[in-house]
């Protein structure tokens, strides 16, 4: 199948002279295509930082990083962005929908950003509201759903498109319990049937459970 990530001695440091804080520490692991990782490790462990250098939200670091062979570090930044909107959907802990836009355009905006029309995602789309349960709430604003729908949006705009690899840092944690199965039964299903890579981290073995193998991370280092 071939690697989707590879990280090799990633250290980072926040900080610099005595109030510096290192974060990671030499750490590296492989994910392979169509798995589903889970990154876990205790809060301040070091593993969102990860997520968001295997992402390219940060680039100060020490190490490499592979994305599907291509290295992130020596990139440009225009071919990074190219990279992030080609091949990798992100799901945060809040779920950042535009206030005044309803669900399906919520949905929508990262490809409508790229150039896409409306109109030839429709099918795209409809498949991915059947699929997160939010086909009858497609016209419904944020503020007329729940924690967990809100963040069933979340993940139908990270997937929209169908990126390779999904990322989410800590997708249930502002949820329910019966929300978060929800989200992670979603997640499950999503790396599945349609094939893609997931890494998530979290905190909670519940949710590391659903993966197909868990990583830990402590004080910076992979155990």
């Amino acid at each position: 199948m071939g690697h989707m990530i590879e990280v090799k001695n990633i250290s980072k440091t926040f900080g610099k002279g005595q109030g510096a804080n290192k974060v990671l520490n030499d750490a590296g692991f492989v994910v392979e295509k169509g798995e589903f990782v889970s990154l876990m490790g205790a809060s301040g462990s070091g593993k969102s930082t990860m997520l968001y250098l295997i992402g390219g939200l940060d680039r100060d670091f020490e190490g490499e990083i592979y994305i599907d062979g291509e290295e992130i570090s020596e990139m440009k930044e225009r071919q990074l962005s190219k990279l992030r909107l080609d091949k990798i959907g992100f799901i945060f802990q809040f779920y950042n929908l535009v206030q005044n836009l309803n669900v399906e355009d919520n949905i929508l905006l990262p490809l409508t950003v790229k150039g896409k029309k409306k109109g030839e995602l429709q099918e795209e789309l409809d498949e991915i509201l059947k699929i997160t349960g939010l086909t009858e709430k497609r016209k419904a604003m944020p503020a007329e759903l729940s924690g967990g729908q809100q963040q069933r949006v979340a993940v139908a705009r990270a997937v929209l498109g169908n990126p390779e690899l999904l990322l989410a840092d800590e997708a249930t944690g502002n949820l329910d319990s019966v929300s978060g199965k929800e989200i992670m039964g979603l997640f499950k299903r999503l790396n599945e049937e349609k094939g893609i890579t997931i890494l998530q981290v979290t905190h909670s073995a519940d949710c590391a459970a659903y993966g197909t193998r868990t990583i830990n991370i402590e004080n910076g280092s992979i155990v």
